[in-house]
């Protein structure tokens, strides 16, 4: 491998179109420059560009999240809008964890069993749970990690954890 140095404006462009985690620059520019790849491509490919994210761009363009009054409804309404997106990427929730909580179980009595004064709540339209007793900032992570990890692109991921 070699190194090369890239202004902040051409990194930021990279970064955001990044499709996956651990994807690295190299894989990006080859994508983007329709080079063919060195490598095999990870099975989990995210959904072409069109259709991925269709309900989140909705949500954020409609004002949904600026109408609700408590981070906890937005992070809610996030989650709820993820899943639906796609149900089956959205199985990758079960992975994110803090160093002593678990974030996401398939029912309340898990969370509560996993700790005291965690506020499980039921994901709209899902069989997931999450737990709510977190801070703003804790429930971005959440959140970005999420969609990080579901293969959205780092700019819109930046828009909907912000909103929170």
């Amino acid at each position: 491998m070699k190194t090369i140095e890239v202004d902040e404006e051409l990194y930021r462009y990279i970064a955001s179109n990044t499709r996956h985690i651990g994807e690295s620059a190299s894989d990006i520019l080859r994508r983007l420059l329709k080079l063919e790849s060195q490598k095999t491509e990870p099975s989990a490919e995210p959904a072409p560009a069109g259709v991925q994210g269709e309900g989140v761009r909705r949500m954020l363009d409609a004002g949904t999240l600026a109408a609700q009054d408590s981070a906890i409804e937005r992070f809610m309404t996030i989650l709820s809008v993820l899943y639906r997106d796609n149900p089956a990427a959205f199985a990758q929730a079960s992975d994110i964890k803090g160093r002593k909580r678990i974030y996401f179980a398939d029912s309340e009595a898990a969370l509560l069993a996993a700790g005291n004064t965690t506020k499980p709540r039921a994901i709209d339209g899902s069989p997931y749970w999450v737990i709510t007793n977190t801070n703003t900032g804790r429930k971005r992570n959440i959140v970005t990690q999420l969609m990080a990890a579901m293969g959205y692109a780092h700019g819109l991921i930046e828009r909907v954890s912000q909103s929170i």
